[in-house]
């Protein structure tokens, strides 16, 4: 009988797991998109990367002028936003989540670490004014952080914040964990860590530079 009795209750443990999960997952959600949909444990909840102030311009400027952005390659809009099981994110002008990477610097100076086949996959958000329509999100934590190509990226409270490629509706937030290292950003800068899939590897970049869209299947062993 006790056998019988403990696996019914690591049955009933994982079951419970399973439902937590389901719970707060976007729409849509698949398992196998989150590297197989089990709950990260509690210590994920901590937020251990430091808080920075929003640049406000003052970083020095690139060697080469920035590239000529259009109207789609541009961050227009900053809007703070409630989605379903999440809760608070930051969204651009076509509804799209917006997220911070742990690997880029805010201290003493911010960079962003995020480029080549990373930028294909997780499109920074650009500018050329530094100046978004903003609803919902503080001024005072909005500035730019200039590129490596010379391009202007939004942060917020001192992070560049990004889209992903996997998001392939507006509110969806497929690129939660992804890594261990990317998460939803919050309007005052924090990472939202109120739903963590399990760690996983984030989708293929594009074929070439010229696809506007990536395969779809998860990437190798990137560090992004």
């Amino acid at each position: 009988m006790v056998p019988e009795k403990r696996k019914l209750m690591v049955g009933g443990a994982a079951l419970a797991a399973a439902f937590a999960l389901a719970g707060c997952a976007p729409a849509g959600y698949n398992s196998a998109d989150y590297g197989g949909g089990a709950a990260q444990p509690a210590a994920n909840a901590v937020d251990a990367s430091p808080s920075a102030e929003a640049d406000a311009g003052g970083d020095a400027a690139a060697e080469n002028d920035p590239a000529q952005l259009t109207d789609e390659q541009t961050t227009d809009q900053l809007t703070a936003a409630k989605v379903k099981r999440m809760g608070e994110t930051v969204q651009n002008e076509n509804g799209f989540v917006l997220y911070r990477f742990d690997d880029d610097v805010v201290k003493p100076k911010v960079k962003s670490n995020c480029i080549a086949d990373c930028a294909k996959i997780w499109p920074p958000a650009l500018t050329t004014d530094g100046k978004p329509s903003l609803d919902g999100v503080d001024p005072k934590v909005v500035g730019t952080v200039t590129r490596d190509d010379g391009t202007k990226q939004l942060t917020i409270k001192g992070w560049p914040v990004y889209t992903y490629i996997g998001d392939k509706v507006a509110g969806t937030w497929k690129g939660q964990n992804v890594g261990g290292k990317w998460f939803v950003v919050k309007p005052d800068g924090t990472k939202n860590l109120t739903c963590m899939p399990a760690i996983s590897k984030p989708v293929a970049p594009p074929a070439d530079s010229g696809s506007a869209d990536a395969s779809g299947s998860a990437g190798g062993d990137y560090s992004y």
